[in-house]
């Protein structure tokens, strides 16, 4: 089962959101798991702490699925 995981933004970078998750408990750990290849962003391995998460993307780790929601904060004009 696909976990959603509703957040605000344009964006939010993968290893702070696997500790959103409580995947991971810190940003050590997350780097470790990432730099090794044991995530996973749309089916595809990815290596970068950094990658920008962007709406419906899928991330999975140990088998569990998560899917990113992006609520974009409504835009003041000036």
């Amino acid at each position: 089962m696909m976990k959603k995981v509703n957040l605000e933004g344009e964006f939010i970078k993968l290893d702070s959101f696997l500790k959103i998750c409580d995947v991971v408990s810190s940003g050590g750990i997350a780097k470790h798991l990432i730099q090794n290849g044991n995530v996973l962003v749309n089916d595809e391995i990815e290596t970068r702490r950094g990658k920008k998460l962007r709406n419906n993307d899928i991330v999975e780790i140990a088998g569990e699925k998560f899917q990113v929601i992006l609520n974009e904060a409504e835009k003041s004009e000036a």
